[in-house]
């Protein structure tokens, strides 16, 4: 089985640093994203805040690299801690950070200055700890539909079409058709966070034979050499350009999960082959000569 990769790596970067509490951007990577910062009235009943608390103070979790990148300029590796696997559960390593804010009375923890209007944030972010934190109400796991999104993308091989004979073929013997391409693929893709493993593999041989007499057929599997053939067709005297379309199936898993089906199904085209059948005659010898 080929192994393929479309790898979206967990890294804070320069363009992530000085997130707002409002809205944090994400870092782009390969046409995914990872999520830096979690931010919003969520966030204080992940932490388990209390009822004052929840008044008190605004919260985020932020990822540790940006932190240091902010301070420091540079992340370390301590910034990157493994947590426990759970399947169907995001556990991640992050910061809690709280902040204070104007309560609905106008009063807050810390002095309010003039003019501040409730719901205002006062003071600088702080840290409250660092550690692995379920953040499965703000990080679901990927969805089926969602792994079909990135499923649709993956860069799938283009199986060429075999056929024999190999050079010219005759009007009236068939042109056999298979494909020793590879037809089972396996991608290891990072979506928000999470390992997903989508395992790929050709469900569907739709053959173009290029003849508008019979333009397609079609194959469950991928054939081989005569008398292995997955199709054939005769064909009349004359040039033609054949090619192969697959229709790809998968299955994935997302952190060790049992596998499930990918729901849906994506295609290739193959390159185009052209190839030539000629007319055989028929000469009539004289054994003797």
């Amino acid at each position: 089985m080929l192994i393929g990769a479309l790898v979206l790596i967990n890294a804070a970067t320069a363009a992530a640093a000085g997130c707002v509490f409002d809205k944090c951007p994400e870092t782009e990577l390969s046409g995914g994203a990872v999520t830096t910062e979690y931010s919003g009235g969520a966030v204080a009943e992940v932490i388990g805040a209390g009822a004052a608390e929840v008044v008190d103070y605004v919260w985020r979790l932020l990822d540790p690299c940006v932190l240091s990148d902010e301070r420091l300029g540079s992340c370390s590796g301590i910034d990157y801690q493994a947590c426990p696997a759970d399947p169907g559960r995001a556990v991640r390593y992050l910061t809690v950070q709280q902040r204070p804010v104007v309560r609905p009375d106008g009063t807050a923890v810390i002095p309010v200055p003039g003019g501040a209007q409730p719901g205002d944030l006062l003071g600088d972010w702080v840290d409250v700890r660092t550690g692995c934190i379920d953040i499965t109400a703000l990080n679901p796991p990927p969805s089926p539909a969602e792994v079909f999104s990135y499923f649709e993308r993956l860069p799938l091989p283009q199986l060429t079409a075999e056929h024999a004979p190999p050079g010219d073929g005759l009007s009236g013997l068939p042109v056999v058709f298979w494909t020793d391409s590879p037809t089972t693929q396996t991608f290891t893709i990072d979506i928000r966070g999470f390992t997903v493993i989508i395992a790929a593999e050709a469900q569907q041989y739709t053959w173009h034979t290029g003849d508008p007499a019979a333009p397609t057929l079609t194959s469950t599997e991928p054939g081989g050499p005569y008398p292995d053939q997955a199709a054939e067709h005769l064909y009349r005297s004359g040039t033609y350009t054949a090619s192969l379309t697959v229709t790809w199936g998968a299955t994935f898993t997302v952190d060790g999960s049992a596998p499930a089906d990918v729901p849906g199904t994506t295609t290739t085209e193959g390159p185009p082959v052209t190839f030539g059948v000629v007319e055989a005659s028929a000469v009539l010898t004289n054994p003797y000569d």
